[in-house]
């Protein structure tokens, strides 16, 4: 089994996503961007998550412009980006005809590896983007969420990839967002995507837990293809691997990496020397072994510790992290990751601070129960769906089919704002997030 390791390396997007708030700008990046496309990385993750978003609404960057610059100096190593399936880079669904630009969009801007992932694991929101990333003829890694629950098993991770596979995904990718693979569940997990699949598998992890270094090793000695690691400067706590100890790690063994960690250290310590810039965003990096009981992300806790604080209900934060499994488990085990993680994680809230369990639902919750998100990895309690949409039914198409098509829509309304002449990824921006879109075309136009 043994095989050289290739490694993504995350600091452009996960690693400053998880610590940093995602706030890193480009020039920060572009001052290294030359360096570190002569490493020999697998890919370079630049784009996609939340550093769309972010760049709009607290960079005042255009995350398009973020995206070329990149790619005009990286030349050698593919930028890849994480893509949410039919909701892509924003919080809800959007009609194929947006997703179908959108994707158009990032690989003719310099996307050649096009990770997708649904929060929910349901293969019909990834269709339409595994379709389209495909005739681009860019890369597709279907990606599995990776979750505990009694739903949710090896045999069940297993059928999603060959499903991901006969819809066309060049490799599979494990999502563990956070840090609850265990190294032998992670061992078995590969071995079998690898004699049951039988495409290239990687492995991404958050270092939350504590146990993520320990993980890649186990699923490099399955089989794992690459893994995805942080410069040290911004790895550990909520973020990925250190690089720089799993290059080490695996140094003189079969699975050698071939980096040069002399080359590695420099670029490193210009991040290092960053951190002080952005310290006041920077997240404590502590081991968090709370997240294997109560399975919460990293960036879960610090949305609830805010919810509770803004409540003056800190003192509630036990009852919360508690009621977050029950009310997970009441809504047929979603995954936690954007955005049912925030969808959980606030009717949690609401559960402990009403007093009254579902007395107080949000819009989203209810859309979820609805099935206008996906389906649930498990059925949803009965009598919580009776409290939630009384005696109405849920959807059982796929919920992008009830969408109408947008982007000529959105032109319009530009249009009629006084944006004529925008670019189409400018429209694509302003679809996923139209105020803050306009607010920044406005600045850009110097109104």
């Amino acid at each position: 089994m043994a095989h050289k390791v290739g490694i993504t390396e995350t600091i452009f997007r996960d690693a400053h996503q998880s610590l940093w708030a995602t706030r890193m700008k480009t020039d920060d990046m572009m001052k290294v961007a030359a360096a570190i496309d002569e490493i020999g990385f697998h890919s370079l993750e630049a784009w996609g998550g939340a550093t769309f978003d972010t760049c709009l609404r607290f960079l005042n960057e255009d995350p398009w412009v973020r995206l070329k610059l990149l790619r005009g100096t990286i030349r050698k190593t593919p930028l890849q980006m994480l893509l949410r399936g039919q909701n892509l880079l924003g919080y809800r669904h959007y009609p194929d005809d947006v997703v179908r630009a959108f994707c158009l969009k990032a690989k003719e801007n310099g996307i050649q590896i096009f990770r997708i992932f649904d929060a929910l694991n349901d293969p019909r929101n990834m269709e339409t983007a595994i379709r389209v990333c495909k005739e681009t003829g860019a890369h597709v890694q279907g990606t599995i969420c990776y979750t505990i629950s009694p739903v949710h098993d090896i045999d069940s991770y297993v059928a999603l990839a060959l499903k991901l596979k006969e819809m066309g995904c060049d490799s599979i990718c494990i999502k563990d967002m956070a840090g609850l693979l265990m190294p032998y569940i992670a061992e078995e997990l590969v071995k079998r995507l690898k004699t049951e699949v039988g495409l290239p598998v990687q492995l991404h992890c958050h270092y939350t837990s504590g146990m993520a270094s320990m993980t890649y090793l186990k699923a490099i000695e399955a089989g794992a293809d690459v893994v995805d690691t942080a410069l040290s400067a911004l790895a550990m706590g909520t973020s990925q691997p250190p690089t720089e100890s799993l290059v080490a790690a695996l140094q003189g063994t079969p699975y050698d990496t071939g980096l040069d960690l002399t080359k590695i250290a420099p670029i490193n310590q210009h991040f290092k020397e960053l951190r002080e810039e952005y310290k006041a965003l920077e997240s404590p990096r502590t081991v968090d072994t709370a997240v294997l009981s109560y399975q919460i992300p990293g960036g879960m806790i610090s949305n609830l510790v805010n919810q509770l604080k803004s409540q003056n209900a800190l003192h509630r934060y036990e009852e919360v992290l508690a009621e977050v499994p029950r009310t997970r488990a009441e809504l047929g085990y979603p995954p936690l990751v954007t955005p049912t993680s925030q969808m959980v994680g606030t009717q949690a809230v609401l559960n402990v601070l009403t007093g009254k369990r579902y007395s107080v639902v949000p819009k989203e919750i209810k859309d979820y129960v609805r099935g206008y998100y996906g389906r649930p990895p498990a059925p949803i309690d009965p009598e919580v769906k009776a409290l939630i949409i009384g005696d109405e039914e849920p959807i059982t198409c796929r919920p992008a089919d009830l969408l109408e098509p947008r982007l000529e829509a959105a032109r319009q309304e530009l249009a009629e704002k006084g944006f004529g002449q925008l670019s189409e990824e400018d429209v694509l921006s302003y679809i996923l997030f139209p105020e803050v879109a306009l607010g920044f075309f406005q600045r850009r136009a110097g109104q």
